[in-house]
Parts: structure tokens; C-alpha cells; sequence
């Protein structure tokens, strides 16, 4: 495992190994959406990652996608991730924010019956949410109007800064898995005219214009950028979606992010085909992969050069000691579904280490 070992320099920081964290929503915030005590040893039990991406986080109020999920968009949630930043650094980690806005994923019965956005008025039809009165139907968002826009890059330009006062390390802003700026991005989605609409160009504007922002309030290399172009998860599809990776790969090169993350595949098993290759062949930077990896499919995709390091999310969840697991080929532990997004620490902070204490 010498390749998942080896320093990789992201922008200012030199990560130790290349087995990073994977944003993964838990649910462990409380209903005002500030992150919690439990969530501080959550994330500084874990930090001997690469990378810790921590989970998407909130840019607004009343665009609650899970009911409990966190956010960055006021004082008391600064003061909260405050907590998490200096447990994780503590033991020596690092850690990017994943900055968020769910788009149609919302649901008013999770936001007082504030209506969702998105790029056009088309509902998510392939599953149900969760609301406090139990399982719903999404309901069709209202399509944002052009001047509007701004106003939500702004928002995540406030996100960035309001990590960066928290103490984090970097952002991670979500283009991905069907969220508000996937939802522009891929056209069986955005069915706008306009600026924002019909050609890859004016699909992407809203991301380029929230890179703008996020980045005028940080360096560009404390900011990376999820996305994943053939994934169908929230009724997601695009007519060219290689098509769309490449475009995006060459546009980026030129940003000196501190990395692109790119979910190689559909977790849904929907959609086939190829999208790293061609994304690394024209990316000119730090591309970290996503889905499904081994320890042993990691160590000879980055020795192979087709990618720089890898974000493990079911493994980090159950094993908080992970690259040392995989360091010492150690069992790893199982994880339980069952409490991926229950309240309390079963299933959260109870996975043992393999040396306790």
C-alpha cells in the first residue's frame, strides 16, 4: 500500500496518506441545525484521514433537505463547527467543509412550509423524503428566476467565509448527486432559457459564478469542487453526460483548486460508463475519486496515475481508525446501516479502535 501512503500537497497542505473522508450526511445536528458536541468526537475520532471532507452543510436557512442536517449560515453554527475543526486538528487532521444548498431535495414539510428551488419546476420522482409527519412524495420546486442567482452565489461566498472562521482547513462546494448546483448543471434537470439554461455553457454558469465567489473569499487552493456527472440519485440524467465531464475538466484546469472530487459512477447502478478517464485526461489538477473503491483498487489506480487519492465513506464510518487498518491490514469492522442517520452516538462513536483509547 506504499501509493496510499505517500504525502500528496494539496494547495498549502500536506496530506499525510491518500485515504481521505467522504462527505457523508449522519444526521447528528439538532433541529436548529447546529452542529453538536457529538459530532466534535464524531469528526476527532476520525482524523487520521488524509482528508476529512466534512458533511454538506447547509449555505441557507429554511433549505433543509434531512431535517437534521447542519449548517454555516450563522454565529451559533460557527461557534458550534468551532468545536469539530479544533477536536479534528487537535489530533493532528485536516478538514474541508462541504458547502451545500439542496435545491428541490427540500421539502416544505422540513422548512415551514417554505417552497423549494430549482433550476426548472421539475419534481424529484425516483424516491420519497423523510418529514416529520413520516415518508412524502418531493413536491415540484419553484424554477429560481435569473435575478435571484446572485443572491445564492452569495450565499456560498458567505459559507467560505463563515468556515474559514470556524476553523476549517478548506471548502468543498457540492455540484453533485442532484443538489441545487447539479440541478443546473445536468439538462434532464435544467429545462431553462436564458443565461442559465440550454447550452453546457450557460448550464455551468452558476457554478463557475459560486467558484467566483467562494474563491474571492478564500484562496482557490482551500477550495474544492464535488461533482458527478452520470449519477442518477434525485431523478438526475444528462443527453451527454461525458460530454458535460470534459467540458467542466478543461474549464477547471485553469482554477487552481485544491482538488476536483469526482464520484466515478452511479450509486444507483442506472447508468454505465466511463466518466475518470476521460475527466483525468484533460484535468490539469489534484483529482481525489469516489465509489465503491477497496484498499487494494485505491493503491493501484493512484500508482497507476489515474488518480491522485480517494474518499472512503462506509469504511471511515465503522472504522474511525481506517489507514491504520489499512496500513496493518487489519480487519475492518462492519458497518450498520441501520444507524447511519439515527440520533445518539450507536453507530456513530461507538465503533472500536483496533487499540483502545
Amino acid at each position: 500500500m506504499e501509493s496510499l501512503f505517500q504525502p500528496l500537497n494539496l494547495g498549502p497542505l500536506t496530506l499525510p496518506n491518500r485515504i481521505c473522508m467522504a462527505p457523508l450526511t449522519r444526521c447528528r445536528a439538532d433541529r436548529d441545525h447546529l452542529p453538536t458536541p457529538l459530532m466534535a468526537d464524531y469528526y476527532g475520532q476520525r482524523a487520521s484521514a488524509g482528508l476529512i471532507i466534512a458533511e454538506a452543510t447547509m449555505v441557507q436557512e429554511g433549505q433543509s433537505a434531512f431535517q437534521t442536517e447542519p449548517g454555516i449560515y450563522n454565529a451559533a453554527q460557527i461557534k458550534g463547527w468551532q468545536r469539530v475543526t479544533d477536536a479534528v486538528h487537535a489530533k493532528g487532521g485536516r478538514i474541508f467543509l462541504q458547502i451545500w444548498h439542496g435545491g428541490r431535495a427540500c421539502h416544505p414539510l422540513i422548512n415551514n412550509g417554505i417552497e423549494p428551488v430549482s433550476a426548472s419546476a421539475l419534481a424529484i420522482t425516483n424516491d420519497l423524503t423523510h418529514t416529520p409527519q413520516g415518508k412524502a412524495s418531493y413536491v415540484a420546486p419553484r424554477a429560481l428566476r435569473d435575478d435571484e442567482l446572485p443572491a445564492i452565489v452569495a450565499l456560498f461566498g458567505q459559507a467560505a467565509a463563515n468556515a474559514r472562521a470556524a476553523g476549517f482547513d478548506g471548502v468543498e462546494i457540492h455540484g453533485a448527486n442532484g443538489y441545487l448546483i447539479d440541478q443546473f448543471l445536468r439538462d434532464g434537470c435544467n429545462h431553462r432559457t436564458g443565461p442559465y439554461g440550454g447550452s453546457v455553457d450557460n448550464r455551468a454558469r452558476l457554478l463557475l459564478e459560486v467558484l467566483d465567489a467562494v474563491c474571492a473569499e478564500w484562496d482557490s487552493q482551500r477550495v474544492g469542487l464535488r461533482l458527478s456527472p452520470i449519477s442518477s440519485f434525485n431523478s438526475m440524467s444528462d443527453s451527454d453526460p461525458i460530454g458535460l465531464a470534459c467540458w467542466l475538466a478543461e474549464r477547471l484546469s485553469a482554477r487552481n483548486l485544491a482538488y476536483v472530487h469526482l464520484v466515478r459512477g452511479d450509486v444507483l447502478g442506472a447508468v454505465q460508463g466511463d466518466v475518470l478517464t476521460p475527466f483525468r485526461r484533460l484535468y490539469q489538477g489534484i483529482l481525489i475519486a469516489n465509489l465503491g473503491y477497496t484498499a487494494a483498487e485505491a493503491e493501484t489506480a493512484i500508482k497507476a496515475g489515474q488518480i491522485d487519492a480517494v474518499t472512503f465513506g462506509a469504511a471511515f464510518i465503522a472504522n474511525p481508525d481506517l489507514p491504520e487498518r489499512i496500513r496493518t491490514k487489519a480487519p475492518l469492522n462492519t458497518p450498520d446501516p441501520s444507524t447511519f442517520y439515527r440520533p445518539g452516538s450507536a453507530g456513530y462513536t461507538d465503533y472500536p479502535f483496533l487499540v483502545a483509547g
